[in-house]
């Protein structure tokens, strides 16, 4: 008899594929907005778009990680932590269209950095244990 697999298995794919789709949009805010201070000034309207869609994104994220606890008993701390990186995402929007790089450069970092953590842990084997 095969034991039986515990864990968030069904409901860690949309995560995955979620965390990934977000973390390819965050890895390329910088190269858009680099494009734009080298000449491209088209590039900054596709930086407004792309961020603009992270929000999108993140809100799915979010929708993702509370499928991923509830339906499939994975660990709780993602919530908030995606939860989080939503509300940062929205604030950077804000900053952005705000032209207040004081706070965008520095959250943009912070957001690129949380989003490469998040990304390698969901596709780590800690991430498809149970609570």
């Amino acid at each position: 008899m095969t034991p039986v697999r515990r864990g968030p298995r069904r409901t860690l794919w949309p995560l995955r594929v979620v965390l990934t789709a977000h973390l390819l949009m965050v890895l390329a805010q910088p190269w858009l907005a680099g494009r734009y201070l080298t000449g491209d000034v088209d590039a900054i309207a596709v930086h407004g778009l792309v961020g603009s869609l992270l929000a999108a994104v993140g809100m799915v994220a979010v929708a993702a990680t509370l499928l991923y606890v509830l339906g499939g008993r994975g660990r709780l701390w993602v919530v908030p932590v995606a939860v989080a990186l939503f509300l940062a995402d929205g604030v950077q929007i804000g900053a952005g269209y705000a032209r207040d790089l004081g706070l965008h450069v520095p959250l943009g970092v912070a957001i690129t950095v949380s989003s490469v953590l998040l990304a390698a842990w969901v596709w780590s084997p800690s991430a498809g244990r149970s609570r």
